[in-house]
């Protein structure tokens, strides 16, 4: 039993250096040299306070209460380094553990000896308490101070190997073995013990047990903007604050570096995330493939992430430019979530590709628009570089390049940190580049209303534990670059996700009108505020405290996910098979023709071969027949023996038929094999060519033939049916239609001139023929034709000259050619006598080379008409000028066919005036003068001989 009064404090001073010495055996006070910067001492009957005295960091104290102690508790009482940090123990476990750690120690000590004594264990609590200051540049890890120094007490025990001797015995019983040998404490030594408790050797076989009591430390400011993270000490009883390294990147792409200092970087290369200064871990670092996403290669956006570590390299590229679609692959395999391999995990968590690697502590999420990187500072404080920076809660050296030194600004830092890839020829790591890239609009622009939406009532839950304005920076410069990419969503997605890191959860996607909806699966349903791994059948929903929330497609409300690589929602926690079927236990069930029970326990889903009933044996005889197994429709995994016909196998072959004909088979009825015949096609058949009913058939020019639809018996084959071709028989004046080779109508054929007068009418001429214009008897057209040529000519009379004014009244007349005048002359009566004149001789066509000399008759003869009283009527005297001697000559003309004639003509030599037949006293009354003119008009026309070419 502990003394009621018995309580002790510890308390260790802030200075203290020096050594405490004792005795082996002693059970004495121990004391501390002078020279120590610090020693404390406790008497045995002392009530005071127990001092442990170590070295430790300045200004750090722990004071334990406790009850009066023997003898003195020294540093070099305890056997290993000690780390006292500040973990506060659960107050309802405390007592529970004390017990436990007290039972436990009694049962070691009664295990190696016959029995313990006057053994009194006391219990009594240690409180330990901090102070300290926080510098204003740096951040580390201690209880309850921002020195990166641990307080650690150096102690040693004395271990004995005893004999342990019952009460009354004399003598010892006897050494115990080696693998016996107890740790016998010395008084005032002490030691660690289970539970954060610690047992403390008082004096006369007492041990106290004092628990650690653990006293918050002040809680730091971030630089990043973020809340610090507690973090169990390294003895696993206090705790202390750290400030997480967290980088992410989004966008085209803006980037948030561990110490949350923001910059944007529009590079199109594979660059350096974050990688050890010091290389402590094997082949470890994360890297970036970035892209220009623009028609105009002004921005960037990341396509592929990558996370090295050890042997392997997991990649998570995007599937498709400006979504949420990634696959992963490992060493360039591509691998199914959950993966779990050498120390590195893969899985989905909501909309996220979470790679996480346990050992360090760091997980790094992707989903195709953003990224984040989360690594313990305890691990990789101050120890990273790359465009994430370095992770010291100071943001004056993020902008840090490979060699160490500062840039300017992270843009021209981000340049440096290319690395070697070969799909990217144009990058070279190392290139100094020649000017800052800028990350600002060129212009002025309106951003859109989805960035509002940061500083908006929407995220104003968030704006205390996360500052928007970064965000919302980034969202203005993609709306305002990528004004038709909606790249927006993506800062709202990373600030949303960095609420939800900081366990405050918004439901943004709905505000957005659709432009940032995100589609789930039909089985599943989207959740703004869903676990980071969601509750499956096979985990236990008690492991599972953390605040913190993702969204994603989640099972509906009432189901569960069966488990992290099964993507199947349940109701009840039975069995998913291949067949992604859920199941619930007992159920029964077929599948891969297997017959399956689904248990509880074990593997879940017991099968064995499927059993089938039997059947009749089925013989297939005959020729083309074979067996075969078809698929039964009552159990398909059963299938049933048929008989099937395979025509290759018969060995009658199809005859060939004739053309128009075809071969028709027909298989009778139980038997396999076809019988041939052939059958007439029902087409004409045409120089070896087959034409169907009522298409054309080519026979020849002349006619139009066509398949019929009748049949001639006796050859089985359809009727060609022909026409001949109705031929146009008219023709253009002049022309007449002849036949022509080859052609079924012939053509028009020229066989006249075809002359168009001088006011327009229409001269139809043959070969040879002579015609006066109908308009003017001076103008007269020929036609010849010369070598199957026809040529037409216009010649013009030329007329002597004539003056009406010396003619005598109602003597002028045409010439026979109907186109020169002429008249008696006043002056004398023209005698009957010759007249010559010259003119072209024509005859039948054929026309003289030169002008001839033609000879008429003209003059006036004596005419007398008077009145017989006697005959009562009148007497007419008539006589005419004509010739009186004549003498035929000979003139060459010239044919329209080329060839020459000699033509004889009458010459007239002499002239007289002759008596001639009056005509009847009647002879007026019967024609009129018009009639008379008419005929002499035709004569004259008929006589005319002068021609003269124009």
């Amino acid at each position: 039993t502990t003394p009621p009064s018995s309580t002790a404090a510890t308390t260790k001073p802030p200075s203290s250096t020096a050594a405490t010495t004792m005795p082996p055996s002693s059970t004495a006070a121990t004391t501390t040299p002078p020279s120590s910067t610090a020693a404390t001492a406790m008497p045995p009957s002392s009530t005071a306070a127990t001092t442990i005295t170590a070295s430790s960091t300045p200004g750090t104290t722990r004071t334990v209460p406790g009850t009066a102690a023997p003898t003195p508790i020294t540093a070099s009482t305890f056997s290993t380094p000690i780390i006292i940090t500040h973990t506060e123990l659960p107050p309802a476990s405390q007592p529970i553990s004390n017990s436990l750690a007290l039972l436990s120690f009694v049962a070691f000590l009664w295990e190696k000896s016959s029995f313990i004594g006057s053994l009194t264990i006391s219990t009594s609590p240690v409180s330990f308490t901090t102070s300290g200051t926080t510098p204003t540049e740096s951040f580390t890890t201690t209880s309850g101070t921002t020195s990166s120094n641990f307080t650690t007490i150096t102690a040693t025990t004395t271990t004995v190997t005893s004999e342990i001797v019952s009460p009354g015995s004399t003598s010892p019983s006897g050494p115990t073995a080696t693998s016996s040998a107890v740790t016998i404490a010395t008084s005032s030594e002490s030691w660690w013990f289970c539970n954060c408790t610690i047992a403390v050797c008082i004096e006369d076989d007492i041990i106290q047990v004092v628990p650690i009591i653990c006293n918050p430390p002040p809680k730091p400011t971030c630089a990043n903007g973020l809340s610090p993270v507690q973090v169990i000490d390294e003895d696993g009883c206090c705790w202390h604050w750290e400030c997480d390294c967290y980088c992410t990147g989004w966008g085209d792409p803006h980037y948030m570096t561990f110490d949350g200092l923001y910059y944007s970087y529009q590079g199109n290369c594979t660059y350096v995330l974050v990688e050890e200064i010091d290389k402590k871990v094997d082949n470890f670092g994360v890297y970036i493939d970035n892209y220009h996403c623009d028609t105009q290669d002004v921005v960037s956006c990341p396509r592929t992430l990558i996370v090295r570590h050890e042997t392997q390299e997991v990649r998570i590229a995007t599937v498709k430019p400006n979504t949420l679609q990634v696959e992963v692959t490992v060493n360039k395999q591509a691998v199914a979530l959950p993966y779990k391999k050498f120390g590195l995990s893969i899985y989905e968590s909501g909309i996220n590709r979470v790679v996480e690697i346990p050992e360090l502590k760091m997980n790094v999420t992707y989903n195709g628009l953003s990224f984040s990187i989360r690594m313990p500072y305890s691990l990789f404080g101050n120890n990273t570089h790359g465009q994430c920076g370095t992770c010291n809660n100071n943001t004056a050296d993020d902008c840090m390049l490979p060699n160490g030194n500062i840039a300017e600004n992270c843009e021209t830092m981000a340049d440096h940190w290319q690395v070697v890839d070969p799909s990217k020829p144009q990058c070279t790591p190392g290139l100094i580049p020649t000017k800052a890239p800028s990350t600002t609009p060129m212009q002025p622009c309106k951003e859109s209303s989805l960035c509002e939406l940061l500083l908006g009532s929407v995220f104003e839950p968030c704006h205390g534990f996360v500052r928007p304005e970064k965000y919302y920076a980034a969202c203005v410069f993609d709306s305002c670059v990528l004004p038709n990419l909606d790249l927006e969503c993506s800062s709202l997605q990373i600030y949303a996700a960095t609420c939800a890191d900081q366990s405050v959860c918004i439901d943004w996607r709905s505000h957005t009108n659709g432009v940032c909806s995100y589609k789930c699966p039909s089985d599943k349903e989207y959740r703004a505020c869903g676990p980071i791994k969601e509750i499956t059948c096979k985990s236990s929903q008690q492991n599972e405290t953390s605040t913190k929330q993702v969204e994603g497609c989640f099972c509906p409300n009432g189901t569960m996910l069966y488990d992290s690589g099964v993507d199947v929602c349940v109701k009840t926690c039975g069995c998913v098979g291949v067949d992604k079927i859920p199941r619930e236990f007992g159920e029964k069930f077929t599948v891969d023709c297997q017959d399956c029970i689904c248990l509880e326990g074990g593997s879940g889903i017991v099968c064995e071969p499927h059993e089938c009933a039997k059947q009749n044996k089925t013989s297939c005889d005959g020729e083309g027949f074979y067996e075969v197994k078809e698929v039964n429709s009552e159990d398909s995994c059963c299938p049933i023996v048929t008989c099937k016909c395979n025509t290759s196998l018969c060995t009658t072959k199809a005859p060939k038929c004739t053309l128009g004909f075809e071969v028709h088979s027909h298989i009778p009825s139980g038997q396999c094999c076809p019988v041939y015949q052939c059958v007439p096609k029902g087409v004409c058949v045409h120089q070896n060519a087959e034409f169907l009913p009522n298409s054309s058939v080519f026979v020849d020019k002349c006619q139009n033939c066509f398949c019929t639809n009748e049949v001639n018996v006796s050859s089985q084959l359809n009727i060609i049916s022909c026409e001949h071709i109705p031929c146009n028989t008219y023709c253009e004046p002049g022309y007449e239609r002849q036949p022509v080779k080859g052609e079924c109508c012939g053509r028009c054929v020229q066989t006249k001139c075809v002359i168009h007068t001088a006011k327009n009418s229409v001269l139809i001429l043959s070969p040879g023929e002579f015609k006066n214009d109908p308009y003017n008897n001076c103008t007269i057209y020929s036609c010849v034709n010369i070598h199957n040529q026809l040529i037409s000519s216009t010649s013009e009379v030329t007329c002597p000259a004539f003056n009406e004014e010396s003619c005598k009244p109602g003597t002028i007349t045409f010439l026979p050619n109907g186109c020169c005048k002429t008249c008696a002359p006043l002056d004398s009566s023209t005698p009957c006598s010759v007249r010559q004149r010259k003119d072209f001789m024509v005859y039948k066509g054929c026309r003289s080379v030169d002008r001839v000399v033609m000879t008429e008759c003209e003059g006036t003869c004596g005419t007398v008409s008077l009145y017989s009283a006697e005959a009562n009527s009148m007497e007419h005297s008539c006589s005419c000028c004509r010739e009186s001697r004549t003498t035929k000559k000979e003139v060459e003309l010239k044919c329209p066919t080329g060839h020459s004639v000699l033509h004889k003509y009458i010459y007239v030599e002499s002239c007289s005036c002759q008596d001639t037949e009056c005509s009847s006293s009647q002879s007026s009354e019967l024609q009129s003068t018009e009639e008379n003119d008419k005929a002499s008009t035709l004569n004259r026309i008929k006589r005319a001989i002068s021609l003269t070419s124009k």
